[in-house]
């Protein structure tokens, strides 16, 4: 049985690192300016040889509806009418019954598209099992494979648009689309609902300085008593941390999603894991708890990140036990675990450089001492108003000059 659970854990890590390369093999295509049958093939490859769908039609918009890709389908797809048959479609559908008989020769249809205008809809099969209501998808794995290949097609037809744009000569406007595109893949990643209730009070703000960032936290329940807290950081900024940052997430996600785990455990696993799939040219810093309401013990481990603290809106304790940064070296030099018990009407604050690190027109940084003052002083505020307050303050603090880094803040008051 422990042999099975190992087994498929690895498959699980293979997965993530597979979805990595794919992105990192398209992104580079991209980069040296593969022409666009050279980009269809490599998304061709990646889709029927490691994925294994066996039937897909990609249509594209250009100046008309165009058929850009055609694998396995031996009718007439071009008789597809595109605005009449697809326009209807909005998200990821599952295919359960369509006026076209070319249509339901077809599991699922992805709708690619940019301020309510459709750039692209992806049509396939392959995907075995699958189960839905027609929009929704009831099977988290099958939902996390739909997701991939969205992003897949994501990337290929923006890449194609933006080269069409270059053509035109807008590139200007080639880049805010492809940034905007990737900003609202990003917001995928966080949490949507963070709880406020009688045992927990938890907000988050984030304000990346880009259109897509580096930072990262989250909120994972365990059960109705056991929860995962964590917030990360990756060295650099741009395409390629949030690339970088995105598989990360759903590492841990999938680590949590399969089996309980010492954090220990998945310190070392996440290790390995950034070290490979960043080849030593980026680090993340990482915060994460395990908080078990029943008992009030918060366990933690801080790898290299800005110390969270916990307030009882008078004093302090900094969340400093842990090991050095994630992917700096090949084995952590050391581990340590912290352990607390949390009282009544408490309040952890995480947060990223961001914060600290802004400065004022005075070249002084804001530093966690005045982020500390703050939260004492508007103590009884929900989380979410504080958090509101905190960044008024910080936009107050920078006046004319703009935000460096990306900023997160994540505040939980345990009740």
């Amino acid at each position: 049985m422990q042999e099975r659970l190992i087994s498929d854990l690895e498959q699980k890590i293979y997965d993530n690192e597979f979805r990595l390369n794919s992105l990192l093999e398209i992104t580079n295509a991209i980069n040296t300016n593969q022409s666009v049958e050279q980009l269809t093939k490599i998304f061709e490859f990646i889709l029927k040889e490691q994925i294994g769908l066996s039937k897909f039609l990609l249509f594209n918009k250009q100046d008309d509806w165009n058929l850009l890709l055609k694998v396995g389908f031996k009718g007439k797809a071009k008789d597809i009418d595109v605005e009449k048959e697809l326009k209807r479609f909005k998200e990821i559908t599952v295919i359960q019954s369509s006026l076209s008989p070319i249509i339901n020769e077809f599991d699922v249809v992805v709708p690619i598209f940019h301020k309510n205008e459709a750039l692209a809809y992806f049509l396939f099969s392959g995907i075995e099992n699958l189960k839905s209501d027609d929009k929704i998808l009831s099977n988290e794995t099958d939902n996390f494979r739909l997701r991939f290949i969205q992003t897949l097609t994501n990337i290929i037809v923006v890449a194609i648009e933006n080269k069409r744009m270059t053509k035109l000569g807008i590139v200007q406007e080639r880049i805010k689309k492809d940034l905007e595109i990737a900003s609202e893949m990003q917001k995928l990643l966080f949490p949507s609902d963070l709880p406020s209730n009688r045992r927990l009070d938890i907000s988050a703000k984030y304000i990346p300085r880009h259109e897509v960032g580096g930072d990262y936290y989250d909120f994972i329940p365990l059960n109705d008593e056991e929860y995962i807290i964590c917030i990360a950081d990756v060295s650099g900024k741009g395409i390629s941390a949030a690339l970088l940052m995105a598989n990360f997430q759903a590492t841990i996600r999938t680590l949590f999603s399969y089996q309980r785990f010492e954090l220990r455990f998945l310190i070392e696993e996440l290790n390995k894991i950034v070290l490979k799939s960043s080849k030593g040219e980026k680090f993340i810093t990482f915060f994460v708890a395990h908080y078990n309401i029943e008992s009030r013990e918060l366990n933690y481990i801080n790898a290299g990140h800005n110390s969270p603290f916990l307030t009882n809106g008078k004093s302090i304790t900094l969340l400093e036990d842990g090991c050095v940064g994630l992917g700096m070296f090949d084995e952590l030099p050391f581990i340590n675990e912290g352990k607390i018990e949390i009282g009544t009407n408490t309040t952890l604050v995480l947060y990223t450089d961001g914060i600290i690190e802004l400065e004022n027109e005075k070249n002084e940084f804001f530093e966690l001492e005045r982020l500390v003052k703050l939260v004492h002083s508007y103590y009884p505020l929900k989380m979410e108003d504080l958090n509101n307050l905190i960044f008024s303050k910080l936009q107050e603090w920078k006046a004319t000059r703009n935000f460096v880094d990306d900023t997160a803040i994540f505040s939980c008051r345990f009740f």
